[in-house]
């Protein structure tokens, strides 16, 4: 099989150390307004005292931080201390079963569920630092250090609580909303759940779904939680009774059709279920309210990514392309308005817009994407894109240096109405002016940074790059709290 992504096994190797907090080598120069704490979470570790793992979202999980701003940049990256972590350790064993690695003699927590790697998302909320992993409940870090602090359980959830690895949070309100899925054959739940600012449970609801869907991500609008059921579901028989993995346990069903459920964000309450074809969405990009009717950006799949992350280190050996799809609804009618699908041409994910835009307005959107989609062989992340609605496609796109692979999620961070990136942009790009961060790795010296970009001019290459001091995992998901958040 073709190799297109030379070099990438570095990446899945030894178990990366932690370190920190300590300075990091710039090359270039930071903007001035770039200030504040940058977050990310992965998969690290794979091999687990000989129990070789085999799935990308099997590792433990591991968060790195960069702190920019008063002073020189500083950085660290520690271990989630885990209920899987912690008795491991101790053991000096493997003892879970993990999302898509079995073995002989191994556990589910409490026999119902995987012991959570807290490896999938990072949030910074109510002045905590939160890690969350597919299912369960997250962990609390120290913001500055990283040490693990616990299970956080907002004060009124407990172990057997569904809730998921993508919270959402308002920039309006400052409101937390996540889910969690009750994955029971004969009357599968979808959990809702809101908390204010300060981090208090302020409703909490629930709603039979027709089918035991898998989801991973939803977004939200002024008035609604909005979801995309893919028709993936999880077969929980499968992983209780016959000890299968969680990948083994999903199949895809696209006969089943896909549904776009609409939740009142006030009540609860499903007020609307429509049909929107028979794709698959892993993650949404944005959703907002227009009058009477709801606009729903998503990334949309022919069929579920998941099977590429198996068989490590060979990664997306035959990923399909994405496309980028906005979809006009009127919820009072339960019907689509109008369908716009743009075709990206690659394999695409880890969209992200302003988070101060997120449930507004908004056409502007960065992502990853696999240059060598369509090619059979490994293939990993390459190129950072920006999408616009307005032009109808992407516009400008970073492509590293060979051996070179965009590591995690990226963020976007505005610049300050006086900074040297707005200056001279008219007022609609100006209000897209600033840099966007993407963590990046160096096969070929085993070398992780962080890259700094503009973002409206992405092909201009790096304004800076922060090399680490040790490499770092293969990331998922980041988050960027802005110094005045911090304080």
């Amino acid at each position: 099989m073709n190799d297109l992504a030379p070099g990438l096994e570095a990446a899945f190797g030894a178990p990366p150390r932690e370190f920190g907090p300590g300075p990091v080598a710039v090359e270039g120069a930071l903007p001035e307004f770039l200030r504040g704490s940058l977050y990310l979470v992965g998969p690290a570790r794979f091999d687990c005292f000989g129990q070789r793992y085999r799935h990308w979202l099997d590792g433990d999980g591991m968060v790195v931080t960069l702190h920019l701003g008063q002073g020189p940049p500083q950085a660290a990256a520690r271990y989630v201390r885990t209920e899987k972590w912690v008795e491991e350790e101790s053991s000096g064993r493997a003892i879970y079963r993990t999302f898509g690695t079995s073995f002989p003699g191994d556990r589910l927590r409490r026999g119902r569920a995987l012991a959570s790697p807290a490896n999938v998302s990072v949030l910074p909320f109510a002045g905590r630092l939160l890690v969350f992993g597919e299912q369960g409940l997250p962990y609390e870090l120290d913001p500055s250090n990283l040490e693990t602090r616990g299970r956080f359980d907002f004060g009124c959830l407990n172990e057997a609580t569904p809730f998921a690895a993508h919270p959402a949070v308002d920039p309006q309100t400052g409101e937390m909303v996540n889910f969690g899925v009750s994955f029971a054959a004969d009357r599968p739940l979808l959990h809702l759940f809101r908390f204010d600012r300060e981090g208090r449970l302020a409703a909490r609801s629930r709603a039979e779904l027709a089918h035991p869907y898998s989801v991973h991500d939803f977004s939200l609008s002024r008035r609604y939680a909005v979801f995309a059921l893919s028709p993936y579901l999880l077969d929980v028989a499968a992983m209780l009774e016959h000890g299968a993995t969680v990948a083994a346990s999903l199949r895809f069903e696209p006969e089943l059709g896909a549904r776009l459920a609409l939740f009142d964000r006030a009540t609860g309450e499903l007020a609307a279920s429509i049909p929107i074809g028979d794709g698959y969405c892993l993650h949404q990009v944005n959703a907002f309210d227009d009058g009477e009717e709801l606009v729903v950006d998503l990334l949309e799949l022919e069929e579920p990514v998941y099977p590429d992350y198996d068989g490590l280190p060979e990664l997306f050996t035959r990923v399909r392309p994405a496309h980028v799809v906005r979809l006009r609804v009127d919820p009072a009618a339960g019907r689509i308005v109008e369908r716009r699908a743009v075709g990206a041409g690659l394999a695409a994910d880890f969209p992200v817009l302003d988070a101060q835009l997120s449930g507004s307005p908004a056409d502007v959107f960065w992502m990853l994407a696999i240059a060598a989609t369509g090619r059979v062989g490994r293939k990993f992340f390459d190129r950072l894109q920006r999408f616009d609605w307005r032009a109808g496609g992407v516009v400008d796109q970073y492509a590293p240096p060979p051996f070179h692979y965009l590591a995690g999620e990226p963020v976007f961070v505005p610049a300050h109405p006086g900074s040297n990136l707005a200056a001279g942009s008219d007022a609609t790009d100006a209000a897209q002016a600033g840099v966007v961060l993407c963590p990046e790795f160096d096969a070929e010296r085993c070398e992780s940074a962080f890259v700094v970009l503009d973002a409206l001019d992405l092909a201009r290459g790096p304004l800076a790059r922060l090399v680490l001091p040790s490499p770092v995992q293969l990331g998922f998901h980041a988050a960027f709290a802005p110094a005045e958040a911090n304080r």
